[in-house]
């Protein structure tokens, strides 16, 4: 080669540089040896952005290229053009661009023989950023077109990384954002910082803080060494200068730059979430406009995991005593219902709402409160404790825990609420699980349910453990529910009247309306296996009303055939009488109707008078007050004591047909009805029989001193026509 091939460099005055930051890395590809050096002894103590200069070396373009293929870090090519080829730097340059996919690294094309690559053409054809000849690059004017070179390239990177780390935030954003629990998210972001930064996921602490909870802050995501720490308070965290960051950070609601970075997730008005990163060097512009853009798109996260939790917790969690609720109690049951080793039961409060009603809602909620507390003592892990509904426990677990006996001892103490003892009775029932059984969760609450209500109906105050009998008759239950609500709708139902007689006399003083149901196929529902279904769905209260208006219907009609003083008796469910407008439908009716109130009885049970007496007594003597006569029907059957009847503002007692049938065969028997029949006396009321089938039975009540009766032995039920043909003869 020839010599004017070399640089000669110029004794120009430029600045030293003495700093030890990440240098610029300079790639000069050149066949002649002192080139190289020449070029590293003019550049070596520069520094250009704060940073020096770091040189390697290529004497041929294939030896750069294979360098440059492992080295992605280059900035500037000082290249020269003729090497082992005339064309081989061109080559080169053409190679960085095309096959390596360097966009950024700048070259600089140096020639000692400019007519082997003019420099229009050569600016022209290859991507290349400056052409000088080595003739005129002094020391000051390399140092000039280097420092242009690397300002360009970091410019150019600048931009590859915003562009790479909004490319990294969306896919964060994209990925993270399937994620729905509070530390997988926070994980995740921890996770997507230390690639946006490009370190090591070591030192890295997410915590959560939440003023509205009163709850202190907590770390719930950290990498490496801090893992152990997750879900711990965060005045816990032993490095006290990353603990101080988060804390200041949370305070303040801003990010935090020192020797570690601190970042703030304004998640909402209530809640932040701080992440301290550990850094080694102190972050650049490109990386804190990054850090901002990732924390805002990170804060609509946290804010959606949030509100999902809080969804959740609504969805799944009772709010007033924190249990899982129905939704999440089924969940739980399915996770275990193939377990024989456990057992499922359901814990019902007994006259809670009657609790609520005399005292309020705030004293059955602290009930709520005491009964929740002393469940989760007496049984604890591994049972499960649910609030199903307003007054009903769920309760799953292993069977030597789960039993009639250990719910029994629960409730055997009083409970404390407001400073008083308060003894609360609860029905249960129970159900075992079964690995065989096909049956969901909600399948098998469904079935608890069933026992539940079983129980209260026979074993109230105690437990009842589910039997497939039990299953098979709720199902003929709702498929005789379902029959009746289209039979009420298809006017299938009707009503039969049974003559009232004035034993002593034979006259007829009325009648009792009787509701019948006959099926499409001509069969007649016996009215107690239907009757109390009506009342236990509240249909009772729709048929009750149609009841009592065509009952009404029917005695004006009598009236106006000329049965002036004929007494209508209409049964009233204690479901419909407990209805709130029910005094205003029976004033209503009458008006209607246009009857007198005196020709109309209403016959209740006894079970009218369990629950609120003082309400009872005042809607009874309204009643009368109208002019309306109260019957007490089936009376001795029930639960009504003598204490009770004095307050009852009444006019009949009706002795229940079981009395009168074993008038003759039981002397009890007998002797209960001579007792209604003193005890009506004594209180000035009447008393009508029923079921009155024989003469004897009549004979002997009439003896006893009962008024009146009906039965088969004056006449059957009769629909409304045979009705009118029958007292035409009587």
């Amino acid at each position: 080669m020839i010599r004017d091939n070399a640089v000669d460099f110029m004794d120009e005055q430029v600045d030293l540089a003495p700093a030890s930051a990440e240098p610029w890395r300079v790639l000069v590809v050149d066949d002649e040896a002192d080139v190289h050096e020449a070029t590293q002894l003019a550049l070596r103590d520069l520094v250009i952005e704060g940073r020096p200069l770091a040189f390697l070396h290529a004497c041929s373009a294939h030896e750069a290229y294979e360098i440059l293929a492992r080295d992605h870090e280059v900035a500037v090519i000082l290249l020269d053009v003729v090497m082992e080829s005339e064309d081989a730097g061109l080559w080169l340059a053409k190679r960085i661009r095309d096959d390596l996919g360097q966009k950024a690294i700048r070259i600089i094309l140096r020639t000692g023989q400019p007519g082997y690559a003019p420099e229009i053409d050569t600016i022209r054809a290859y991507d290349i950023n400056d052409y000088k000849t080595k003739s005129e690059l002094t020391r000051v004017r390399l140092f000039t077109s280097l420092t242009v070179a690397i300002r360009s390239y970091w410019q150019i990177r600048r931009l590859e990384m915003s562009r790479r780390g909004l490319d990294l935030i969306v896919a964060a954003s994209t990925g993270l954002g399937k994620l729905r629990a509070l530390q997988a998210f926070a994980e995740g972001v921890v996770t997507q910082l230390c690639v946006l930064l490009n370190i090591a996921p070591e030192g890295l602490i997410c915590a959560f803080s939440c003023p509205r909870t009163d709850e202190a802050p907590r770390v719930i995501a950290a990498a490496g060494r801090y893992r152990a720490l997750i879900h711990r308070p965060l005045h816990e965290l032993p490095d006290a200068e990353a603990r101080g960051a988060l804390q200041r950070c949370l305070s303040r609601k801003q990010h935090a730059f020192a020797r570690g970075a601190c970042l703030y997730f304004d998640v909402n008005e209530t809640s932040g979430i701080a992440a301290y990163v550990n850094l080694a060097r102190e972050l650049d512009p490109v990386d804190r406009d990054l850090i901002e853009v990732f924390c805002a798109n990170m804060s609509v996260g946290f804010e959606n995991v949030l509100l999902h939790d809080r969804l959740f917790d609504f969805a799944y969690h009772d709010q007033l005593l924190h249990l899982p609720n129905r939704n999440r109690f089924i969940q739980l049951i399915d996770e275990k219902r193939a377990d024989p080793r456990m057992t499922l039961a359901l814990v019902d409060l007994d006259d809670f709402a009657e609790m609520n009603t005399v005292l309020d809602h705030r004293f059955g909620d602290q009930v709520l409160h005491a009964v929740a507390t002393r469940l989760a003592q007496s049984f604890g892990p591994p049972v499960i404790l649910a609030r199903v509904s307003g007054d009903i426990f769920g309760l799953l677990g292993p069977p030597d825990k789960i039993n009639p006996r250990g719910i029994g001892q629960a409730f055997f103490d009083p409970f404390s609420v407001q400073g008083e003892a308060i003894r609360v009775s609860a029905t249960s029932s129970l159900i075992r699980l079964n690995r065989d059984s096909p049956a969901t969760g909600g399948e098998l609450l469904k079935d608890a349910s069933i026992a539940l209500k079983q129980a209260k109906l026979l074993n109230r105050g105690r437990a009842e453990y589910f039997s497939a009998d039990l299953s098979l008759t709720a199902r003929e239950r709702i498929h005789m529910l379902t029959n009746l609500r289209a039979a009420f709708s298809a006017e299938r139902l009707f009503l039969a009247f049974q003559p009232q007689i004035e034993l002593a006399s034979g006259k007829v003083v009325g009648a009792e309306a009787l509701l019948r149901w006959k099926t499409e196929d001509g069969q007649f529902v016996p009215p107690d296996r239907f009757i109390p279904l009506a009342e236990q769905s509240g249909l009772i209260v729709h048929i009750g009303e149609w009841v009592l208006r065509t009952a009404c219907h029917r005695l004006k009609r009598l009236n106006r055939l000329g049965y002036a003083d004929f007494r209508m008796a209409i049964n009233i469910s204690h479901v419909q009488f407990r209805e709130p407008d029910f005094v205003a439908l029976l004033g209503r009716v009458l008006s209607d109707c246009q009857i007198r109130a005196e020709q109309v009885e209403l016959e209740l049970t006894e079970s009218v008078a369990m629950g609120h007496l003082d309400s009872v007594i005042a809607k009874l003597a309204e009643i009368r007050r109208m002019g309306v006569s109260i019957a007490l029907d089936d009376f001795g059957t029930g639960y009504s004591s003598l204490s009770v009847l004095k307050q009852l503002d009444v006019d009949r007692l009706k002795i229940d047909r079981a009395f009168v049938r074993e008038i003759g065969q039981s002397g009890d028997a007998s002797g209960i009805a001579t007792l209604v029949v003193a005890l009506g006396r004594q209180l000035n009321l009447g008393t009508i029989a029923e079921g009155v089938e024989t003469e004897e039975q009549r004979t002997c009540l009439q003896a006893l001193g009962c008024r009146e009766g009906q039965g088969y032995l004056f006449a059957s039920p009769l629909p409304a026509a045979q009705l009118e043909a029958w007292l035409a003869t009587h």
